[in-house]
């Protein structure tokens, strides 16, 4: 059995805000010709506003990237910064504590990894990934303490 998830509720409003940016910026860039006070925009002026607008919409969708993917052997959680790999024998417990925004991986020595990808606004979608991945940490576990 497998386990791979990622936000819901995240991507629909970050798909919205890069489809603003860009259409905003993109009318910016046309409207940038015809201004009353004296300033001369070139093409190139434009041409950067519409780059502007991607580079915002760009950022708006790195949002999108978190992702968790468990399996019998371990889990694999990709944040914004990058993926790692923890194996269940490693994490003692995965929890989502009260008013927090996403999950985390509870280590050794009071350390802990967010999932970012297990979000409290996602609500019941949320909580079945929780259960579904504590399953499978229970599951690792007994077989190596058995």
């Amino acid at each position: 059995m497998t386990v791979t998830s990622r936000p819901r509720k995240v991507r629909f409003v970050a798909a919205a805000f890069a489809v603003v940016f860009v259409a905003v910026f993109t009318v910016v860039a046309v409207l940038l010709r015809d201004t009353p006070t004296g300033v001369y925009f070139q093409v190139s002026d434009q041409v950067a506003m519409v780059g502007i607008g991607v580079l915002l919409a760009c950022g708006a969708l790195w949002l999108t990237r978190p992702r968790v993917a468990a399996d019998a052997e371990g889990v694999t959680v990709r944040n914004l910064l990058g993926s790692t790999r923890y194996p269940w024998d490693y994490i003692r417990s995965i929890s989502f504590p009260d008013g927090a925004s996403w999950a985390r991986l509870e280590l050794p020595d009071d350390e802990y990894v967010p999932v970012m990808a297990v979000q409290a606004i996602d609500g019941d979608r949320a909580v079945a990934t929780i259960r579904e991945l504590r399953k499978l940490h229970r599951a690792a576990t007994v077989t190596e303490a058995g």
